[in-house]
C-alpha cells in the first residue's frame, strides 16, 4: 500500500509540474489575486450544501437497514471524504460507513453496500446533467475545431456510462427485491464450479441485496435520486461561481459539461486528485469555454483548494474530537477489508454525536 501511495504522489507531482511549466507563473499568480473574493465565498457556500446533501442522502438510504441521526452521518462523511483525500486506495470509502455503523449499531455489510449504492447514483446524476448540457448548453461552448471534436468524445463515453449506470441500477434493483432469482444463481454456479466460488458469490449478494433495500420503494428511490441531484448540482455551482469569479465565460449550464472530466481526475487516485483534477479542469475550460491556459490554471487550483481543504480541515478538527489520527483510520480500514468485522469495542465511538 506504501509503493502505491508514493506512486500516486509522483505522479500528482508530475502533473502538477508538467501543467506548471507551460503557464508563466506570475501571470497565474495575478489572476488568483484579481479574482473575485465575493465568489470564493459564494464556492465555499456550495461546498457545505453539497456535504449537507450527503449526509442527508446516506440517511435516505440507510433508513431500511436503521434510523441514524444527521449529526453522526455529516461527521463521519467529512471523516470519510478527508480519508479519501488523504489516504491511498479509497479507504474513505471503507471508513465511513465502519465508523457510522458502529456508532449507530447498525449492520457493518449493508451500511458499507449503501455507499456503493451511493457511487450508482453519483454516476446517474453526473450523467443527467450532462445530458441537460449537451441538449440545451452546448452553443454556449468555444466554437472551435477542438471544442466539437471533444464534444463527440464526451457524448460517445455518456452514452457508454449511461448504459453501465442502466444495467448497475437493474441489478441493484434484482439484487433487493429478488434475493430468490440471486438465490438460484448462487446455487447454478455451486453445480457447476466449486463450493468455494458459490460461497464467495453468496456473500456478494447478501451484502448488496441488504444495502440496495430502498431501491425497493419507488418513491425512497425517487427521493434518494432527488438529493443526488441537489449533491451535484451543488458540486456544479460551486465549480461555476468560482469560475466566474476568474472572469471565465462559464454558466451555470455550462459547469455541466465539467463534472464528469473533473470527476474522472479525481478516480485516477492521487491524493485528493492532485494534478488529474487540475488537468482535467484546465482542458475542459480551455477547450470548452476559451479560457486562456493562465486562466484556466488559476482557477484549478482555487476550485480544488475550495473543495477539498476545508474537508481536510473539519475532517481534522472531528478526528481530535474523538481520538483518532490518520494512522490510526489506517488500521480501521485494514481491519474493515479483513474477513471478519472487527468488535464494537476495536473501534472508537464518536463522542461528540453522543451529546
Amino acid at each position: 500500500m506504501k509503493t502505491r501511495f508514493a506512486l500516486t504522489l509522483l505522479l500528482a507531482f508530475a502533473l502538477v509540474v508538467w501543467l506548471l511549466r507551460s503557464v508563466d507563473l506570475m501571470t497565474v499568480w495575478t489572476h488568483v489575486k484579481q479574482a473575485d473574493r465575493l465568489s470564493m465565498l459564494a464556492g465555499l457556500g456550495f461546498l457545505v450544501i453539497t456535504y449537507v446533501a450527503r449526509a442527508i442522502r446516506w440517511q435516505y438510504l440507510l433508513a431500511p437497514v436503521g434510523r441514524t441521526r444527521f449529526r453522526t452521518a455529516f461527521r463521519t462523511t467529512i471523516i470519510g471524504f478527508m480519508a479519501l483525500t488523504l489516504l491511498p486506495l479509497r479507504v474513505g470509502d471503507l471508513l465511513r460507513p465502519y465508523l457510522l455503523a458502529r456508532q449507530e449499531g447498525l449492520n457493518l455489510s449493508a451500511t458499507l453496500a449503501t455507499v456503493a449504492m451511493e457511487r450508482i447514483l453519483d454516476l446517474m446524476a453526473v450523467l443527467v446533467l450532462l445530458g441537460l448540457f449537451l441538449w440545451f448548453g452546448t452553443h454556449e461552448t468555444a466554437v472551435s475545431p477542438s471544442a466539437a471534436a471533444a464534444l463527440i468524445e464526451v457524448k460517445f463515453w455518456a452514452t457508454v456510462l449511461a448504459a453501465i449506470s442502466v444495467v448497475a441500477a437493474v441489478v441493484m434493483w434484482m439484487l433487493a427485491t429478488h434475493p430468490e432469482r440471486a438465490g438460484a444463481l448462487v446455487l447454478a454456479v455451486e453445480r457447476v464450479s466449486s463450493r468455494r466460488i458459490a460461497l464467495a458469490l453468496s456473500r456478494f449478494v447478501s451484502f448488496f441485496s441488504a444495502g440496495f433495500a430502498a431501491t425497493r420503494s419507488p418513491s425512497a428511490m425517487a427521493v434518494t435520486m432527488a438529493w443526488s441531484m441537489v449533491v451535484w448540482l451543488a458540486i456544479a455551482g460551486e465549480t461555476w461561481i468560482v469560475s466566474r469569479g476568474f472572469d471565465i465565460p462559464m454558466s451555470f449550464l455550462g459547469s455541466f459539461v465539467m463534472q464528469p472530466l473533473l470527476v474522472l481526475g479525481v478516480a485516477v487516485g492521487t491524493p485528493g486528485g492532485l494534478g488529474p483534477y487540475h488537468v482535467a479542469y484546465v482542458f475542459g475550460a480551455t477547450t470548452f469555454f476559451g479560457a486562456s491556459q493562465e486562466t484556466a490554471v488559476a482557477t484549478a487550483f482555487v476550485v480544488w483548494l475550495i473543495s477539498f481543504v476545508p474537508v481536510v480541515l473539519f475532517g481534522f478538527v472531528y478526528m481530535a474530537q474523538d481520538g483518532l489520527s490518520i494512522g490510526r483510520l489506517g488500521q480501521l480500514a485494514s481491519e474493515v477489508r479483513g474477513k471478519e468485522p472487527p468488535s464494537t469495542d476495536e473501534v472508537p465511538i464518536l463522542r461528540s454525536s453522543r451529546r
